[in-house]
């Protein structure tokens, strides 16, 4: 069955699916949590100088030394569970992303919630065909910073100390729990993911800082039936640097705005108009 998009708080969990499947996501979440708290500003996660958004990644999947040690920190007392070693993944539309990373990732943040452009797609490989995964993102805080964008320099810059977080939330793929030769036959599109700046959403949706920076996650879960995880941890976490980037309300690098215009495909009515008419994707 299906979850729906409001499944996807982490301090609104509830049982939709059936009672074994909620009682691991609460696991994950508690897990998911504590990942937040522990890697929010750590220097050895993430580069905190804004040139890291500048990213020469590979294609292939990025099991960073940072990545590693937030592994570490779950796993000292249990081990991953073996459905897991195998997995693998890559990010899709890779050079897109480079492109935009270049000049400095920007995604527009709403009240009532925005849908993210460049799509967050990931390929998985190294499933079990026959066993269920469950598949998550989340959005952690890359530095304990506020960034305005300089126009006179054309490059962002540290404006003061960044806001107080929202509880933190993830997003459950509409698809989970599902077999991993269905997660393997094509793509894995979080195209219903939204974003906001509501502090006080109840839609589930992603709540993030305006002119704050963040760094999506993607976590593999695999569903186990035997209770086995309270032995082992049954989650994988991939991250790709290259999908960083600022929130804001409006674009403030007006290439940034040229790009998303020319290269998405529901912006074909602002390729017709004059760059002065142009508005907030």
């Amino acid at each position: 069955m299906p979850m729906t998009e409001k499944y996807c708080a982490t301090n609104n969990l509830e049982p939709l699916v059936n009672q074994q499947v909620s009682h691991r996501l609460a696991y994950f979440a508690e897990m998911q949590q504590q990942l937040c708290v522990r890697n929010y500003g750590s220097s050895n996660i993430y580069d905190n100088g804004f040139t890291s958004l500048h990213s020469n990644s590979q294609h292939e999947l990025r099991t960073e030394s940072s990545h590693k040690s937030i592994e570490d920190n779950v796993t000292e007392s249990r081990s991953v569970n073996q459905k897991l070693w195998p997995v693998k993944a890559c990010l899709e539309m890779k050079c897109l992303w480079d492109e935009f990373n270049e000049l400095g990732t920007e995604m527009i943040v709403t009240k009532a919630g925005r849908r993210a452009f460049p799509t967050f797609q990931i390929k998985l490989w190294g499933l079990d065909p026959d066993a269920h995964y469950i598949l998550m993102m989340d959005f952690v805080p890359v530095d304990e910073k506020r960034y305005r964008y300089a126009f006179h320099s054309s490059s962002w810059v540290v404006a003061g100390k960044g806001d107080p977080c929202a509880p933190p939330r993830i997003h459950i793929h509409q698809d989970s729990p599902e077999k991993g030769s269905h997660w393997m036959k094509q793509a894995i599109s979080f195209d219903k993911l939204k974003l906001t700046n509501n502090q006080l959403d109840n839609n589930g949706h992603i709540i993030l800082n305006s002119m704050h920076r963040y760094q999506p996650r993607f976590h593999v879960i695999y569903d186990s039936a035997t209770g086995e995880e309270s032995k082992l941890v049954n989650f994988k976490t991939f991250t790709f640097i290259e999908t960083q980037f600022i929130a804001v309300t409006a674009y403030q690098n007006h290439r940034i705005t040229q790009l998303k215009i020319a290269s998405n495909p529901f912006a074909k009515g602002f390729r017709d108009c004059d760059i002065d008419d142009w508005y907030v994707l």
